[in-house]
């Protein structure tokens, strides 16, 4: 419960530009699947050591996990 917590607190903090309403449906999509963003965050990060751009590295990994991310956003 506290670690939900401490998720949520950092999500609002990256999340600040956004409207409330897709603040909230992003924090309950990584609350509902935490470890599908665990994985995600750690093949970022391979790739980002590798020698990619950060950006890049995001691109490509969020569209490995595009059909996955979509149906939680729709649920």
């Amino acid at each position: 419960m506290f670690k939900e917590f401490l998720m949520k607190k950092l999500l609002q903090s990256k999340l600040g530009n956004l409207p409330k309403d897709q603040q909230e449906k992003i924090i309950s999509v990584v609350v509902k699947n935490p470890k599908l963003f665990e994985e995600i965050a750690i093949k970022i990060k391979a790739k980002t050591d590798g020698g990619m751009d950060q950006n890049k590295a995001t691109m490509v990994v969020m569209m490995e996990y595009k059909d996955q991310i979509q149906k939680l956003m729709s649920a």
